[in-house]
């Protein structure tokens, strides 16, 4: 048999393979709409007529974005230490008991959706600014001589207009998603007991730990097909022709 169907055979066969991919989706399914809908609010903020230092606030939320990923990485290992990280002392003059972020399964999951939210939210508020302020004028215009409520023209105008920089932004996020290596590596190194190994992580151990070269390609080209099958059903969902 052709060696390459071996690894094919192999993988699915895999149960870390399996327990990585669950992990990401995992993600993906929680991270990805809370950090447009946060981007969502952002964007609409910033796109108002009442908020002064635009400037400032774009770039204080854009900067996550380009910070160094090892610097980021040790303020929050700092953050969410379980016996001196500042959140669990915030915790204790609570009154509330200190959580194992980076220690506990779930703790660890649930650290690195927010730390990739905060990461990410940023960068995708300026993609969805940039498609509000192209939004005309004229239809707010209208809707308000109508007598439309802003919460009306959001959802009958904003949201519709929005549809295809919102979809953009939901795909390239989805990819991200799925590609998420440095969080992971940087703040738990995919522990504990493989809780945050993700499945680009996975891929990255069997081809340049193990030099399994073979199986790492096989799980690149799964990997190629999820993002295909998950890109393609936003377009459906959406209803946006490709």
């Amino acid at each position: 048999m052709f060696v390459g169907l071996d690894n094919y055979i192999r993988l699915f066969q895999d149960r870390l393979f399996y327990e990585s991919l669950g992990n990401t989706l995992i993600i993906l399914v929680f991270q990805v709409p809370i950090m447009l809908f946060l981007a969502l609010i952002l964007a609409n903020i910033l796109n108002s007529g009442f908020i002064r230092f635009k400037g400032f606030f774009r770039v204080s939320f854009f900067a996550p974005a380009v910070t160094s990923l090892v610097a980021a990485s040790i303020i929050f290992l700092l953050l969410l230490h379980q016996d001196y990280g500042l959140v669990n002392y915030l915790l204790s003059i609570a009154g509330l008991n200190s959580v194992g972020w980076l220690n506990d399964p779930l703790g660890a999951k649930i650290s690195l959706i927010l730390v990739t939210t905060w990461r990410w939210t940023g960068y995708n508020m300026v993609i969805l600014l940039a498609g509000l302020q192209n939004i005309p004028k004229h239809l707010y215009e209208a809707a308000s001589i109508d007598g439309a409520s802003k919460v009306r023209q959001f959802f009958s105008i904003t949201i519709p207009q929005l549809k295809p920089v919102i979809l953009f932004a939901a795909v390239i996020s989805t990819i991200g998603t799925l590609q998420l290596f440095d969080e992971p590596y940087t703040l738990t190194n995919g522990g504990p007991i493989h809780a945050t190994t993700t499945i680009t992580m996975y891929l990255y151990r069997n081809g340049f730990e193990y030099f399994d070269f073979g199986y790492g390609s096989a799980i690149a080209y799964v990997v190629v097909l999820i993002i295909a099958v998950l890109s393609l059903i936003q377009f459906k969902w959406a209803g946006v022709e490709r």
